[in-house]
């Protein structure tokens, strides 16, 4: 007997910055044609160089329709949250987003839940640079007592972020916490670095439960996450350091990569 076959992917992809051109070009390398990249989102069309030949170049959300998606991923900055989501939520049956800086908001948050309620899609919040956050999900079933995630990065990486102003990154000769707090106040302060504690802190308990320790270290040869959790279901320990993208050290090469993989998995027969 035949098996039907199943009809490629139809991805589209809001913008088109390191993160998403490392995406393209891993899906260029790994697709068997069972994904398409069928439109890129920009905000400026003379920055969009090197997209994927016969790819649609769009500026606006109303360029969504007619597209017939499976799944928009965006990967272009909070703002692009807002003004993307609820057009995206309408014309795909999913949306997954790596700003998750932008749900520090809770009422963007609560707007994008509402439109995916009302159009029958789903929200996805990919893993970013993480690892464990299944398992977090999972303990949350069972009360969580607590949950720290405490990011390490070289000092050049926190560069052109406010951490300018709160410790002397270029003279660190040993690892310096120049910030502690909630989940909430690390994303909103320092979105480009501390996005991925919006992840931790969905995944657990909350954006203002979540705490967050922001650390620059002269020795850190990556971008560094350790997690722990406790609670009802006992202790969770993980610790990952990421290799930067080589084009910008802000963000971790585990970043595209999880996007890929959430992004394969909606086309996979085995799903893991």
């Amino acid at each position: 007997m035949t098996m039907p076959s199943r009809k490629p992917l139809r991805l589209a992809l809001i913008g088109w910055g390191a993160i998403n051109r490392r995406v393209a070009e891993l899906l260029a390398e790994r697709s068997n044609g069972d994904i398409t990249i069928v439109a890129i989102a920009v905000r400026n069309p003379d920055a969009a160089g090197g997209i994927p030949a016969g790819t649609k170049l769009i500026t606006t959300p109303d360029e969504l329709t007619g597209l017939d998606l499976d799944l928009i991923v965006e990967a272009a900055g909070r703002e692009a949250v807002g003004i993307w989501g609820e057009a995206a939520l309408a014309h795909a049956p999913a949306f997954a987003i790596a700003s998750t800086s932008a749900f520090c908001d809770d009422a963007l948050l609560d707007r994008l839940i509402a439109s995916a309620d009302s159009q029958g899609s789903q929200l996805l919040i990919p893993p970013g640079a993480l690892a464990g956050i299944d398992g977090i999900a999972a303990a949350a079933l069972l009360p969580l007592d607590e949950v720290v995630h405490r990011i390490v990065k070289p000092p050049a990486a926190w560069r052109g972020t406010s951490a300018e102003s709160l410790t002397a990154l270029d003279t660190l000769t040993e690892p310096m916490t120049f910030f502690s707090g909630t989940a909430r106040e690390a994303a909103s302060r320092f979105p480009q670095n501390a996005n991925v504690a919006v992840i931790s802190a969905l995944a657990g308990i909350g954006l203002d439960r979540t705490r967050v320790e922001l650390v620059a270290d002269p020795a850190a040869s990556g971008n560094g996450h350790q997690l722990s959790a406790r609670g009802a279901f006992g202790k969770l320990d993980i610790a990952i350091e990421n290799r930067p993208l080589a084009s910008n050290p802000k963000s971790s090469e585990m970043t595209a990569l999880g996007l890929v993989r959430l992004i394969e998995n909606r086309v996979r027969t085995l799903v893991r």
